[in-house]
């Protein structure tokens, strides 16, 4: 993709052709102030190439002048080179090589939108809403995003030092060691016949891998109801948000997206039937849901199908369009992230900035498990006899890894008991 001086030269003077013609080929005074600004490109570019400190290729030029003009629009549009172009197509198979955080800019800072689980940024203890402000040695003030993610990709195996800022504390440095990350969208497990649903990314592996988990949890147990937990679940597709959306309901809109004119609006309707048969759902966010998760969220809560607890959601309602570009006369492929539309939640609202506000605010806090000798009746002095009944002494059962987590994790055990309640609840009115 190196562009040749005589390249360069044609482009100038096809800028300078263009400038010159525009008042007669062209009538609207939009035309010609376009080509004007045109031209004064050209003059910046050709005296950067000659006057900056170090000699810049002009590929060099020419990406950052398109990056530049498409992150100065807003934090999610950008350039995509060769490279960058070729990972963000494995990203959306579930497959990429780097630390495993989605990021965007904010205030000059790289901040983490949220880590993914299971891979090395969320082992290593990354958080949403931290900032990142030095990669290495190298300060990230004054990058742009791209070149933040340059910086941090690396062959797998090799260590990077990131320097964190997070709220009320002082500024901290994590190791992680970059690696190939495999991502597997959804997880489950059974407790007390209560689905639990983990969705870490929104993939192209995404519904199939939830109608799977699903379909295994009917089949094995008798299930009062489910847990959807989508938080630091960062987003993804659109199209697999609207497919699990769809998966829990009957009928009716899943999410509208509107772009800049009005023959833009997309609406996305559910398709299939519950395949949860109306069972009791609770959906769990946190500000690292982000995208995917809030459409998935906001359809759920509008439509009254899912209870939503936890705490507010990030807030992108925004749509990105990847639109692919060929280089002239060469097989290699770039592309553009471009924002075209932002979406709608079936009641009508834009979560943008705002993000989803759940139906109960549960903060995640502190939670412990104390250990401590519990007394009844039987323990007072000169107590009656248990009906001379022999002492059974009861074994304690070692704790599944999945209890264990449901011992610290606040508001995943808060989650499990609404759903025992509704399912109680539901029973009752039988």
């Amino acid at each position: 993709m190196i562009i040749s001086k005589n390249v360069f030269l044609k482009v100038i003077l096809l800028l300078t052709l263009i400038t010159l013609l525009a008042p007669k080929t062209y009538g609207s005074s939009s035309d010609e102030e376009k080509y004007k600004y045109l031209d004064l490109f050209g003059q910046v570019f050709d005296r950067v190439r000659s006057s900056y400190v170090e000699e810049v290729t002009d590929q060099e030029l020419i990406e950052k002048a398109i990056d530049g003009m498409l992150s100065g629009l807003d934090p999610h549009s950008g350039f995509m080179n060769e490279e960058v172009f070729q990972e963000m197509q494995m990203d959306t198979e579930g497959k990429f090589g780097g630390l495993g955080i989605e990021i965007t800019m904010e205030e000059g800072f790289v901040k983490v939108i949220a880590p993914i689980e299971d891979t090395p940024a969320y082992d290593a203890g990354v958080l949403a809403g931290d900032y990142i402000i030095q990669i290495d040695e190298t300060p990230v003030f004054g990058l742009t995003l791209n070149e933040a993610v340059e910086l941090m990709r690396g062959k797998k195996g090799e260590p990077i030092v990131i320097t964190i800022s997070r709220a009320n504390t002082e500024p901290f440095e994590i190791e992680i060691i970059r690696d190939y990350i495999k991502i597997r969208s959804v997880k489950s497990e059974v407790h007390n016949n209560i689905g639990y649903l983990r969705i870490t990314s929104f993939n192209e592996q995404t519904e199939s891998g939830l109608l799977k988990a699903i379909k295994k949890i009917e089949q094995e147990n008798k299930i009062k109801g489910y847990v959807l937990d989508v938080r630091s679940n960062p987003g993804g597709l659109l199209t697999q948000a609207v497919k699990v959306t769809d998966i829990f309901l009957e009928r009716g809109e899943i999410v509208s997206t509107r772009g800049r004119d009005k023959k833009d609006i997309r609406r996305y309707r559910a398709k299939k039937s519950d395949r949860t048969n109306g069972k009791p759902l609770v959906v769990i966010i946190d500000s690292g849901s982000a995208s995917a998760s809030e459409i998935v969220a906001g359809a759920l809560q509008d439509h009254k199908r899912a209870i939503i607890i936890g705490t507010q959601s990030f807030g992108k309602g925004s749509v990105q369009t990847i639109i692919p570009f060929q280089v002239s006369n060469t097989d290699n492929l770039t592309g553009i992230r471009l924002t075209t539309a932002r979406y709608y939640t079936p009641s009508g609202e834009s979560i943008q900035g705002k993000g989803i506000v759940p139906d109960i605010i549960i903060e995640q806090g502190e939670f412990e498990s104390f250990n401590y000798k519990r007394f009844s009746e039987s323990d007072l002095k000169d107590s009656l006899d248990k009906n001379n009944e022999e002492d059974v002494e009861i074994e304690d059962n070692e704790l599944s890894e999945f209890e264990k987590r449901l011992e610290v994790d606040y508001q995943l055990r808060r989650a499990f008991d609404l759903v025992q309640g509704v399912s109680l609840f539901n029973e009752t009115q039988e």
